[in-house]
């Protein structure tokens, strides 16, 4: 159970991603449960069956250390480790790159222009010793790898450039790569030490746009593969899990992905959740949406919508439940406590 007498407040700005993130967990129905929540997702990674379906999100926990400048220091305005300057979009609640940044001329010259960050000169310590304070220790805890490698490339240089360097000098770009995942690697090490433990982490790299991939499958195979697949079977050595976060319709690469052996995927949902769960549910754990929740007026449609999701997509093996949303607290109670005693009961007899 989460200690909220002695729970830390977060040091980020209020209403930003990192922020909410740092906030206690939503609690779980039921509680004692039959097993803890951190044993029955482990179960829907290792292809087990789960004694009930787990919610993305809130079975489990993250971790995010204020440290870890990927973005700017709590969000705000300004520069990352690598020299990159961000700007927040209050359209979107959150940071992009500043329109005109540019860090790297020529990936030719990556070497002379990049400087990797020295993590030598980062309190990890300290900042953990508040940040395992948060821990539920029934649950699963999380930190969230983002600035993927394809994303760190085009967060130097414009995004068109960024495309055309997988032309123009691949060799270059997976020395890029190479040099980025050595950091990834270090960066984790470091994580997984002070802010044990940590049972997975979320990999972000967007890949795609509304309509396809930002590459051909070849072109994904031949460059985005490599050092991505170097970076996982790392982090799986650890004894860890890997989740991916890529945004746009890149369902495309579904079949890389599984190659790469990745334990679980939430697609953005312009994506194919049929295709996906029915190929696929068998060799990685799939993230969708519980359609109907939100637009539910009642309790009693919500918990029929719940049945109807566990009916369809129970029975296709690795599925996790998106977190749910609706205006009436009370619906989504019922929506909660619903999918986890119907799924439960669906477990049990199957």
């Amino acid at each position: 159970m989460i200690d909220y007498e002695n729970y830390p407040p977060s040091r980020q700005p209020k209403g930003t991603f990192p922020y909410m993130m740092q906030q206690p967990a939503r609690p779980l129905l039921g509680e004692p449960r039959p097993i803890p929540a951190r044993e029955n997702q482990r179960r829907l990674y290792t292809g087990q069956k789960p004694v009930w379906m787990p919610v993305w999100l809130v079975d489990c926990q993250y971790c995010w250390p204020d440290v870890v400048l990927e973005h700017p220091l709590y969000e705000q305005d300004g520069f990352d480790w690598w020299g990159t300057e961000w700007v927040e979009d209050h359209d979107i609640g959150g940071m992009m790159v500043k329109p005109g940044t540019r860090v790297l001329t020529d990936i030719s010259n990556w070497r002379e222009e990049v400087k990797i960050p020295d993590l030598d000169s980062v309190n990890f310590e300290e900042d953990a010793a508040l940040a395992v304070r948060r821990y539920d220790p029934d649950r699963m805890h999380l930190f969230h790898c983002s600035e993927g490698l394809f994303e760190r490339l085009h967060e130097l240089m414009p995004f068109d450039e960024a495309i055309l360097t997988f032309y123009d000098d691949p060799d270059a770009v997976q020395d890029f790569f190479s040099a980025v995942a050595d950091f990834k690697i270090d960066l984790l090490g470091r994580i997984f030490k002070y802010y044990d433990p940590i049972d997975y982490i979320i990999y972000g790299d967007d890949w795609g746009t509304q309509r396809a991939g930002f590459f051909s499958n070849e072109m994904y195979r031949e460059v985005i593969m490599p050092q991505t697949g170097r970076l996982w079977d790392w982090v799986h050595s650890q004894g860890k899990f890997i989740e991916l976060h890529s945004c746009g319709l890149t369902q495309q690469y579904i079949k890389e992905i599984v190659e790469m052996k990745c334990d679980a995927w939430a697609p953005q949902e312009i994506n194919d959740f049929d295709m996906l769960t029915r190929d696929y549910g068998d060799k990685i754990t799939i993230v969708v949406p519980v359609f109907g929740v939100a637009e539910a007026k009642t309790e009693a449609e919500a918990r029929a919508a719940v049945r109807t999701f566990v009916d369809e997509y129970a029975p296709r093996g690795r599925v996790m439940a998106k977190i749910m949303s609706n205006p009436d607290p009370e619906v989504l109670n019922a929506a909660y406590e619903e999918l986890y005693y119907y799924s439960m009961d669906y477990y049990a007899k199957h």
